[in-house]
């Protein structure tokens, strides 16, 4: 397995543009939380706090995507400079309204502006299917982004609240956004691994890329995915509180991030001969299936087991899901697209976490934790419903046959890479 990880990084520019990326990436996941925690400390408003934090992360689920197709038109060069800094900017008014106890309809305007971070996850992502585009090793780059993303959303969010907490209520946001313009400076000099500009189709190329049924049925594949961890936010906090000790609710969190990591890891580094579709349908069928057991749960230990179940078919579904979108979607749009997969996840993720509380707080754990059941249940239906679509347009797209497969590991194939 190490082999297989330490082979992506041969090509010139690997480390230096993910090592870049992995900084600038911090920022989302702990932006959301330090925003959440400066205004609890500010205001002691809760309600308040949340909503202006969750009209950051939609904002930037919508956003997101318009900032990485204006990537795809003029260049990461070009567009990140500009949207990072707007972004900045929004961060820096918030915190000083947050100071300076503005209105409150200010947090809100300027957690909406500051929702033009661009999705660095994505651009990293571009990279390395640039590089690698046509060869097995882009599954393996895909596994390593998607364990990537697990951490930043375990670090992050806990790193946040030490900062808010033991130095001052603005420290974390502060640090993110400092953490986004080093990030981004460091990122965008790199020019010898950036996408270039693919022209674009005379007629329809201004159309937003979420409009394919594919990358649509997909987005909102990942949105109801996305509900399984958002519920596990609110109810690992809930149990642990239970038990009196409301930090356990970070050991929840990290044991269903290594469980996701471990699969990720583990499903990027060996051979798959399976139709891309078949292992869609696997990785869903297995999401929705792993949700069942959180049916027993009634307390953080029983909720650690079920959520390292659950956690074993997220990171390779991640990946799947993002090889069939770069297998369908043209170059000139795939920075797009592959936003557009982010955002229905960061979405998903804050809809279930919203949900959940209050289903919770009306009709207790198990129908809590049911939330998860009803996701997995609509994700693995919305699958079905998209892999006639899936397979007509992967054959039109290979033109050899309805169900290209995952292509070997091995260093000598020449297999277009199918996730």
């Amino acid at each position: 397995m190490a082999n297989a990880y330490r082979e992506i990084f041969t090509a010139p520019g690997t480390k230096a543009f993910s090592s870049a990326g992995l900084l600038a990436r911090l920022p989302l996941p702990l932006t959301h939380m330090g925003i959440l925690t400066m205004l609890s400390e500010t205001t002691g408003e809760y309600a308040l706090a949340g909503l202006v934090a969750g009209t950051f992360t939609f904002s930037m689920a919508f956003l997101g995507p318009q900032v990485s197709k204006a990537v795809d038109r003029r260049g990461q060069s070009r567009v990140l400079p500009l949207a990072t800094g707007v972004s900045v900017l929004g961060l820096a008014a918030l915190l000083l309204c947050a100071t300076a106890d503005a209105p409150s309809w200010t947090l809100f305007l300027f957690a909406l502006l500051s929702g033009l971070m661009p999705s660095m996850s994505a651009m990293v992502r571009a990279r390395w299917t640039e590089i690698y585009r046509g060869t097995p090793r882009l599954t393996t780059a895909y596994s390593m982004e998607s364990v990537v993303d697990e951490l930043t959303y375990v670090i992050s969010p806990a790193l946040a609240v030490v900062l808010s907490t033991a130095l001052f209520p603005q420290a974390a946001p502060l640090f993110a956004a400092v953490l986004l313009v080093v990030g981004v400076a460091l990122f965008v000099p790199q020019k010898r691994t950036e996408p270039p500009v693919r022209p674009r189709a005379a007629s329809g190329g201004d159309t937003s890329v979420i409009r394919s049924a594919p990358v649509l049925l997909l987005a909102l594949v990942l949105l109801c995915g996305g509900a399984i961890p958002g519920m596990v936010d609110t109810m690992g906090l809930a149990f642990a509180e239970e038990q009196g000790n409301k930090s356990l609710g970070g050991l929840v969190f990290t044991v269903y991030a290594i469980g996701s990591g471990l699969s990720g890891l583990l499903f990027g580094a060996r051979e798959w001969n399976v139709p891309l579709p078949r292992l869609l349908l696997v990785g869903v069928a297995g999401t929705a299936l792993t949700t069942l057991p959180f049916l027993l749960v009634d307390g953080v230990t029983v909720m650690c087991v079920a959520v390292f179940l659950a956690g074993v078919f997220f990171a390779p579904t991640m990946v799947v899901i993002m090889g069939i979108v770069e297998r369908v979607t043209p170059e000139h749009q795939l920075t797009e697209a592959m936003t557009w997969m982010i955002a229905g996840l960061q979405s998903g993720v804050a809809i279930g976490a919203a949900v959940t509380g209050v289903v919770y707080d009306r009709f207790g754990a198990t129908a809590g934790v049911s939330v998860a059941l009803v996701a997995g249940a609509v994700a693995l239906l919305l699958t079905l419903c998209a892999l006639p679509i899936l397979r007509t347009r992967l054959w039109r797209g290979d033109g050899q046959a309805p169900e290209p497969t995952a292509p070997t590991t091995s260093a000598d194939t020449t297999t277009p890479v199918g996730c």
